[in-house]
């Protein structure tokens, strides 16, 4: 009988395995579809980047290649200011392994601005780094690292270069270590030169870097021949109030600024008595208001005025009577006087407040305040009329002289250009026909009067003289004035208005020992028109004129008489 047993052990053994399989394969199959849904995650992932955020990135991209901050250019499109990536020169004192001491002496032959104490004592300062030179050139730095010095390091950092140097020095101002803009309009623009959006194109300025340095060479030259303390000067367009030059010297070269406080601007924050450039606002304020209805009408200039405790004086006294012309060519602080007195304060101290001479200048940069009179009687009622007893800054009077000439509008200076055909809105403050009766008078006062030396060949120059005594602890100096001479051109069709100021100028023989305004700053004038006339797209024309046949009747000469600068 044969017996036939199965071995269960095994049965058992071989079922276990292939439960085992199977698990394995089930276990596999859960992993490969995990790894394929992290993978197809992750290319669903990249395709929304790719997709989605590709502007994005192009923006960054965009961004991280412009430099960190935006370009200032003229006009023109001629930079002003621009951020270059510059060498940085230092040194890590603690590494240093050669002759501190005959190093000193190598980097100071390298770099002599600085002396060889100097190079010593950042060569053994405890501290783990000192600047030796910022903004080096390359030339500087391959010298440097000839020395093979390994405890001297070089490094690029983002700087801003100012490639004009000191030109529009006022108007630009300067940005301090960590690139922030501390005056002029590098404060002004900052957040608009910072932004990654908008860095990226150049904020244009008004200003003509050609006009600026035919401005800043002529007022230099001036400030040198008569040894004046300063100098002012700005050129203004009188149909949207963009200045197109603007100076104030002495002056300073932004790329050099290292934390010393830079000079004030004299155009926009220095205040003064700016004298007889005042006689036509008053002038002006006689025809626009009835007050003087005939050019003929005259004044008692015959002898000088005592008002109280102060007597008025002509410097070039006439002593008769004088109408509205003579009282201008003569610049008569006595008829002046009169004029003013016969309007009364309420009428000048609007007319003051129209010109906006009670505010600060209306211009983006930093500005100056007015000194306005704390008290209007009767003398400081006649006396503002020719300039004194009020303090504005030469900014006030370009605007006040763009007001006269260009048919009554009063508008605000601008730094930044202006659209084509987009003027800033202005205020009206004077009549049409009070302006055009204004341009006749600037005219003859260059043509016959104290602004002779003031004229140029084919420009049709108007303008007036101010000479104004400066003021002290001790009162009114006999030996220091502000001369000035504002100015429009050309008078037929006014398009510009340029004011020139010195302060505290010396008499010369070229000037035959004269500092009054006639014999300083009418020549600066003359000239400046000369040189920027045709950058401005003013040809000179000896055929165009103002009318002034109405007027020159009106005046009248002594034999071999000429009226003398004041």
């Amino acid at each position: 009988m044969i017996v036939l047993v199965a071995p269960p052990a095994q049965e058992r053994s071989g079922g276990a395995r292939a439960s085992l399989v199977a698990v394995a394969q089930v276990r596999l199959m859960m992993l490969l579809l995990l790894f394929a849904a992290a993978v197809l995650a992750i290319l669903v992932r990249l395709a929304v980047l790719g997709i989605g955020a590709e502007p994005r990135s192009i923006r960054n991209t965009a961004a991280v290649l412009l430099p960190l901050r935006g370009d200032i250019a003229d006009r023109n499109g001629t930079p002003l200011a621009r951020t270059i990536d510059a060498w940085t020169i230092g040194v890590h004192p603690d590494r240093v392994i050669g002759d501190k001491a005959e190093l000193a002496r190598e980097l100071h032959a390298l770099m002599p601005e600085k002396s060889v104490a100097w190079y010593h004592r950042q060569l053994t300062a405890e501290t783990s780094f000192r600047y030796l030179r910022r903004r080096a050139l390359p030339e500087l730095v391959a010298q440097v690292n000839a020395l093979g010095e390994p405890g001297i390091g070089f490094s690029r950092e983002p700087e801003r270069l100012y490639p004009q140097g000191a030109l529009a020095a006022h108007v630009l101002g300067y940005v301090n270590r960590d690139g922030k803009g501390l005056r002029g309009m590098e404060r002004v623009l900052d957040a608009q030169l910072t932004d990654p959006e908008a860095r990226s194109e150049p904020v244009q300025l008004s200003i003509d870097l050609r006009v600026q340095a035919a401005l800043e060479n002529e007022l230099a030259r001036a400030m040198a021949d008569f040894q004046a303390a300063g100098a002012a000067g700005v050129i203004l367009d009188v149909a949207n109030g963009e200045v197109l030059g603007m100076v104030s010297l002495p002056s300073f070269n932004p790329n050099n600024v290292n934390g010393t406080v830079a000079p004030m601007n004299n155009v926009t924050q220095s205040v003064y008595e700016l004298g007889s450039t005042f006689k036509p606002i008053a002038a002006a304020l006689a025809v626009e208001s009835g007050a003087v209805s005939s050019m003929a009408r005259r004044f008692d200039a015959t002898e000088p005025l005592k008002v109280g405790r102060f007597t008025i004086r002509d410097d070039h006294a006439q002593n008769r009577w004088l109408n509205i012309p003579e009282t201008l060519i003569h610049s008569s602080n006595i008829a002046t006087a009169r004029i003013a007195a016969e309007l009364g304060r309420e009428r000048i101290e609007e007319m003051f407040r129209k010109l906006h001479f009670d505010t600060r200048p209306q211009i983006e940069i930093e500005t100056g305040r007015t000194l306005w009179p704390n008290y209007w009687g009767e003398t400081t009622t006649m006396t503002v009329a020719y300039g004194h007893g009020i303090a504005v800054t030469p900014l006030h009077l370009a605007q006040a002289y763009a007001a006269l000439v260009n048919g009554g509008i009063w508008r605000p200076a601008t730094l930044l250009r202006t659209p084509a055909g987009a003027p800033p809105e202005g205020e009206r403050v004077f009549s049409e026909s009070t302006s055009a009766r204004m341009r006749q008078l600037l005219r003859l006062i260059v043509t016959e009067g104290t602004g002779r030396n003031a004229d140029a060949a084919g420009y049709r120059v108007g303008g007036k003289t101010g000479t104004a005594e400066k003021t002290g602890d001790g009162g009114y100096s006999r030996s220091q004035n502000v001369s000035t001479f504002a100015a429009a051109f050309p008078m037929d069709a006014p398009r510009y208005v340029v004011i020139a100021m010195l302060d505290s100028p010396q008499g010369t023989a070229a000037s035959f020992g004269q500092r009054t305004a006639g014999w300083t700053a009418a020549p600066v004038v003359s000239r400046v028109i000369q040189r920027t006339g045709p950058m401005l797209g003013v040809i000179p024309d000896p055929r165009r004129d103002v009318n002034l046949a109405e007027l020159q009747p009106l005046l009248w000469k002594a034999p071999g008489q000429e009226a003398a600068g004041q």
